[in-house]
């Protein structure tokens, strides 16, 4: 690890302020209101995400080597699944009370451990495995009162639909974090973070065939500024990883689900319920436990490898 990665106050300060700002971004869309198809947000949040990505790459020289791959097919794969994830998302986000989208959402790393395991053949014991088992719980305590609204028709079946549509982001954003990770051995952050934006740009103007929304100036500029705050978002994120171990800042992620419950109050009258704070509770703790075991494991490779090392 280099000397810039020698401050973990500073990559949690950074960590922080990402999640503030991809709150922002939800915020910002949710703002925009309903009636606008999930394809079109994707694009916005997509093609204005590469502004702030492509100035930061440029001030650190890293734009000219962004575009060098040796995995179109393997980007092309996850854009895929981005897109698919952030449409089910939005669609949910603006249908669902602002917290109970983000907590449901906290189900996407549980999911990120199961397909690893099948899909990577990752080994995984039963302390995470119990974890798991434990988080999709909490989150099953969240969606279960918005799947009994179907029969309401009305607002209680838009929550009931943007529950299950926020519920399948996180299983295919799961799948989505592995296939990053087989992008990762042989592609750099910068390549996989332009890459994306731009197959995420292109494959969410498909949706425009089956009709966009007319919008007016303010929704334009809640959409744009969502996509701004999705660009800058990632900067701040890749930026806490410089400095810091993930097993350090990403506990921090969960910070989103208290500043969302104060801005829903707020800006949307949105008042969490019991069985929000409990499932989301366990979740959270689920998650925690999970990156713990990540680190634990992770320190116990790297001695393995440093004992299985010959002498200089």
């Amino acid at each position: 690890m280099n000397s810039q990665a020698q401050n973990p106050l500073r990559g949690i300060a950074m960590k922080v302020i990402s999640v503030v700002v991809f709150l922002g971004m939800q915020t910002f869309i949710k703002s925009a209101g309903e009636g606008i198809p999930a394809g079109q947000i994707t694009f916005y949040r997509s093609a204005f995400a590469l502004l702030p990505i492509l100035g930061y790459l440029a001030l650190r020289r890293e734009l000219s080597t962004a575009f060098r791959t040796e995995s179109p097919f393997g980007h092309l794969k996850r854009g895929l699944l981005g897109v698919a994830a952030m449409a089910c998302g939005f669609y949910g986000l603006i249908q669902l009370p602002l917290p109970d989208a983000i907590a449901i959402g906290y189900a996407s790393p549980l999911m990120a451990v199961i397909f690893a395991a099948l899909i990577l053949k990752e080994q995984v014991r039963i302390y995470r495995w119990t974890a798991v088992a434990l988080g999709i719980f909490g989150v099953l305590i969240i969606t279960w009162p918005k799947l009994s609204m179907f029969e309401q028709g009305g607002l209680g079946a838009s929550q009931a639909t943007g529950a299950l549509a926020v519920l399948l982001s996180a299983i295919i954003g799961g799948l989505a974090m592995v296939q990053t990770r087989q992008l990762v051995r042989t592609e750099k952050t910068a390549t996989i973070v332009v890459f994306f934006s731009l197959t995420a740009s292109v494959l969410s103007l498909i949706s425009y065939p089956f009709g966009w929304a007319p919008l007016s100036m303010e929704e334009k500029l809640f959409l744009i500024g969502a996509g701004f705050c999705g660009g800058l978002g990632q900067i701040f994120l890749t930026e806490s990883y410089r400095h810091a171990d993930v097993s350090t800042v990403a506990p921090f992620d969960y910070s989103s689900i208290i500043l969302g419950i104060v801005i829903a109050y707020f800006l949307f009258g949105d008042v969490p319920t019991w069985q929000m704070l409990l499932g989301t509770s366990i979740t959270v703790s689920a998650g925690i436990f999970i990156i713990y075991r990540e680190h634990q494991l992770g320190l116990e490779r790297k001695a393995a490898r440093k004992a299985s090392s010959p002498p200089a």
